[in-house]
């Protein structure tokens, strides 16, 4: 038998007034996996984030987390679980340094003295266990390049050890080498056991790291695809809604009724 799925989302809807965001969306998520979640502008992908991040807790529908129903109303309740997010626009401090962005909210004191020492020490550890390579670690953040924030702001989340990370248009304002980077490290994450959920509009990404696609069209799951057998055609047909060949898993639980 399969270990049990990390994240599983059963039936997840949101609304906003009259908007349906999310219908009835079903959502797998498993250690040592990346799962891309793709579709078009208004698709639902924003909203299915926040759903999981705990910024915009879902108006019905069952999250477990490790097989046990879990509630997600708040982003500490995602973070005390295991999750970590990391958006699109960073929330990364220019004119600090990368230790003190690594650290930023969580600094590390001796006798209420910030531990400088300790602080880089940490740091340096944890960037060489992910593979980054930042030569000077008290240059401040805004010297870097595209690649380079990404990777600080990923390392970030890493700090307390989480076993689900979001991403959300990790590689959107990046060049061609600094997509590698991030990319590179993406594959890192799985390779260390960790879960990733991929928010993304590039195929190309997609395609290199991804283990399977989860498709949103108009707030509802319009197919899931395994990565080494479904065409870059077919992806791109369920987004757009001109097709309904996608194979989809049922991951309901047996015997569970149809929403």
């Amino acid at each position: 038998m399969s270990p049990l799925p990390l994240l599983s989302l059963r039936g997840v809807s949101k609304q906003f007034a009259a908007v349906h965001a999310l219908r009835d969306v079903v959502l797998e998520i498993r250690a040592g996996k990346v799962v891309a979640l793709v579709g078009d502008n208004g698709a639902g992908k924003s909203t299915l984030v926040k759903v999981i991040s705990g910024v915009g807790p879902a108006d019905r529908g069952i999250v477990e987390w490790q097989g046990r129903a879990v509630h997600i109303r708040r982003p500490q309740d995602a973070q005390h679980l295991g999750i970590a997010t990391v958006y699109q626009d960073l929330a990364l401090c220019d004119n600090l340094d990368v230790v003190a962005n690594l650290f930023l909210g969580r600094e590390i004191r001796r006798f209420g003295i910030l531990d400088e020492v300790e602080m880089e020490r940490r740091a340096r550890d944890l960037l060489d266990a992910l593979s980054i390579r930042i030569p000077d670690l008290r240059v401040p953040v805004a010297s870097l390049s595209g690649g380079q924030r990404q990777t600080v702001a990923i390392s970030r989340s890493f700090l307390g050890g989480p076993k689900l990370l979001l991403l959300d248009e990790p590689t959107a304002a990046l060049g061609v080498q600094q997509t590698t980077q991030v990319l590179d490290l993406v594959d890192r994450l799985r390779d260390r056991g960790a879960g990733v959920l991929l928010v993304s509009h590039n195929m190309g990404d997609v395609k290199a790291v991804a283990d399977e696609v989860a498709v949103l069209r108009l707030g509802r799951n319009n197919g899931l695809f395994d990565v080494t057998t479904a065409s870059q055609e077919q992806i791109i047909s369920a987004i757009t809604g001109a097709s309904g060949d996608a194979v989809t898993r049922d991951i309901r639980h047996p015997g569970e009724a149809d929403w």
